[in-house]
């Protein structure tokens, strides 16, 4: 059973996963990680009311899901459109000719979105069992509403934002507040990608991916070769946590996710039997846990819970798209 109080270092996370060891001649990633408290740190130095901000808008959360759940009605989630089409803009900023990755290769992307979002993904039917009654199509999807790019000098960015400030040498974000802005740059230090989680500044608001891993990178690229990264930063994005709610046997705020000890990764085999509660398996195939692209393949209807309360009339993102 998990607990419902909300830890500060839960509230008040922004996200960036990276790996704890790179190869760098061969831009291998040995595997995912967080670098999240560096980039918290900062966050919070910046701008110390974020931690009142999503406090509120998990309360707001919190109640959407209860009223939706008392009633037993999909009306009580209604949605300002009816319906979530996301408007996503692509900010490339690039040094080498790899970097400017294709327009095919950024299409790639979305096509993996919108496939991982509506539980199309092929992959969707390798869903243990055991999970299949909980396994959602999130019923969002996505649309390439424009490509800006730059070249730049930079050899890496890091996750400090500069990669979204044109006056620091990269791109501001296009309409934040109706369009999810995605840059696909050279972050550096192994570094994945990294999401900002409703509450924070428009003028930062959106996710940032290695350029390398973008859509449906090469060979090269894996196991982060299949879009993946993205699923799991625009999750973040919609306002999920890590499956072991970054802390061990830790909270996401999730109540059909079994209890985690802790980030899983590669392609951990089923069952996965949890450290935590010895009786239960952990959903390692979840895209809000760190395995390879190939390992994730599943949200859940809980999951799906928390990312439409964010787009009900009075949610931080209700704006998204209009």
């Amino acid at each position: 059973m998990k607990k419902t109080i909300l830890s500060a270092a839960v509230l008040l996370l922004l996200v960036a996963c990276q790996n704890e060891a790179t190869d760098s001649t061969t831009n291998a990633i040995a595997h995912r990680g967080c670098a999240t408290q560096e980039v918290l740190e900062a966050q919070l130095i910046a701008d110390p009311t974020l931690a009142i901000r999503m406090n509120q808008i998990e309360a707001f959360t919190q109640k959407r899901i209860a009223s939706s759940s008392s009633s037993n009605s999909s009306s009580n989630y209604r949605l300002v459109n009816g319906k979530i089409v996301i408007p996503v803009v692509v900010n490339v900023l690039y040094r080498t000719a790899a970097e400017n990755i294709s327009n095919t290769q950024i299409q790639s992307q979305i096509d993996v979105l919108n496939k991982d979002f509506t539980a199309t993904n092929t992959d969707f039917s390798s869903t243990p069992a055991e999970f299949a009654g909980v396994a959602a199509n999130v019923g969002i999807t996505f649309e390439l509403a424009g490509i800006n790019r730059k070249a730049t000098t930079k050899t890496s960015w890091g996750t400090r934002d500069a990669m979204k400030s044109t006056k620091k040498g990269g791109l501001d974000p296009t309409s934040p507040s109706t369009t999810l802005n995605l840059w696909a740059c050279k972050i550096g230090g192994g570094i994945l990608g990294y999401a900002q989680f409703p509450g924070g500044s428009l003028a930062t608001d959106g996710v940032v991916i290695d350029s390398f891993y973008f859509g449906l990178s090469s060979s090269a690229s894996y196991p982060y070769n299949l879009g993946r990264t993205a699923s799991h930063e625009v999750g973040h994005w919609m306002n999920l946590r890590h499956i072991w709610g970054d802390a061990s046997c830790g909270n996401d705020q999730v109540t059909d996710t079994p209890v985690a000890k802790t980030a899983n990764y590669g392609v951990p085999t089923y069952p996965y039997v949890s450290t935590c509660l010895p009786t239960h398996n952990e959903m390692t195939m979840n895209y809000m846990d760190y395995t390879d692209d190939r390992g994730m393949y599943m949200f859940t209807n809980g999951q799906k819970s928390r990312m439409l309360a964010i787009f009900t009339t009075g949610g931080p993102r209700a704006t998204i798209g209009q």
